[in-house]
Parts: C-alpha cells; structure tokens; sequence
C-alpha cells in the first residue's frame, strides 16, 4: 500500500521540477536579455494565445522562430556559449525551475495513489451506457468497478468496439480522457481509488488544498 502521507512529505522537500529548455531544430541561436535567476511567466489568455515570456531566438534560413518558456519558473541555468552560434536540434539551451502548485500536488499524488487503467490504442473512448447515465446524474464517484466490468466504448476509424475494466476493485475517483477528444495510447483514462485508501487520499487531499502555498 503507498504511503501517501509520506510521498506529500517527499514533494515538500522538492516542490518543484527542474525542465530542460531545448531547440526546436537547427539554426542560429541568439539569447534575450533574461539572465539566470530571473522570473518568466507561461503563456495565459482563455486559449493559452499569449506565448510565455520569450527566452531565446533560433534562425533557419533567414526564418526566426522565437523560444517561449513553458512554465513559469525561474531560470536556473543559460548556456550563453550557444549564444549567435549555430546549434543542433534538441540542444538544451538552458534550465528553468518551475514549482509546483496546489493542483499539479494533488495531481502528483493522484498519480501515484490510484490505480490507473490506460488505454489500449490511440482512439475516443466514451462510458459505456448504464456508466455513463449515472456518472451524469451522480458524478463518476457513484461508480464502484470491479474486474472484467464492461466499461467503456473504444470509437476508432468508424467502428465502435467495447472495452472491458481490468483491476482491482474500487470507486471511479478520477477521469482523465474528455468527450470526442483522441487519447494517446497508455495514456490514463481513470484512477481508481481502492476501497482502504479513500479516507487517506481524501485527507492528504485536504491537507495539500489548505496548507500548499506556490513559492513563485
């Protein structure tokens, strides 16, 4: 059984992730005026259509593609050697430490706490009818799946096939794939929450929500 209590401690003593930025391809690299130890900003707006704080410029054959950051963070590292010099693509230009939030915690947690079923191929998938009726009325914690429960619907290149729940026995806790939308194939579809271990999730869940303040 995890000790989720213990993981929460674990992200505590690390609340953040550090993420390489890279080159998108070959070109001519040229960096802003951002030095290390700055702060920079992800994108926002309502569809995300405001790029992030601009990092870098790369040239190909006379066309500029700016470097946005990601994430907002700050920038650890810059390898300014690159600077006005021709690189490869998948080179790492520098390093940014972006820490997490109260939401990506308890996604953390979710991640490990619960038992993920993933999907089989890349395709749409839908509940299955009598799930998806009470998961409308009630919510998709209503739902208690056993093994071998048929589960889902598997929408792929016009053919409809159903899909079989294999795992432990449990509550549906989380939902990862959204209506009409393609999901990559071993991407999670929904975690399951085994019976002993709602009450800790539940209060570790609570903990992260009233206590977790974002340093940035």
């Amino acid at each position: 059984m995890l000790d989720i209590t213990s993981l929460l401690e674990e992200i505590k003593q690390r609340p953040y992730t550090d993420l390489s930025i890279k080159t998108p391809h070959t070109g001519i690299i040229e960096f802003t005026d951002l030095n290390e130890g700055d702060k920079v900003k992800d994108a926002s707006g309502e569809f995300k259509e405001i790029p992030g704080t601009k990092i870098a410029v790369i040239t190909r054959e006379k066309n500029p593609r700016f470097i946005h950051a990601c994430q907002k963070g700050i920038i650890q590292k810059l390898h300014k050697q690159y600077d006005k010099q021709f690189v490869e693509a998948g080179v790492e230009i520098g390093v940014l430490r972006h820490f997490l939030s109260k939401e990506e915690v308890i996604s953390i947690l979710l991640q490990k706490a619960l038992h993920l079923f993933r999907a089989p191929e890349r395709a749409k998938y839908y509940f299955a009818p009598e799930a998806d009726k009470k998961i409308k009325i009630s919510g998709s914690r209503s739902i208690t799946v056993t093994d071998g429960m048929e589960l889902f619907i598997v929408s792929r290149m016009k053919r409809e096939v159903p899909l079989t729940y294999h795992g432990p026995e449990g509550i549906i806790y989380q939902v990862y794939f959204k209506h009409n939308q393609n999901v990559d194939v071993n991407e999670p579809l929904i975690g399951i929450c085994p019976p002993d271990q709602l009450q800790t999730i539940e209060d570790v869940i609570s903990r992260v929500n009233h206590e977790w303040k974002e340093q940035i």
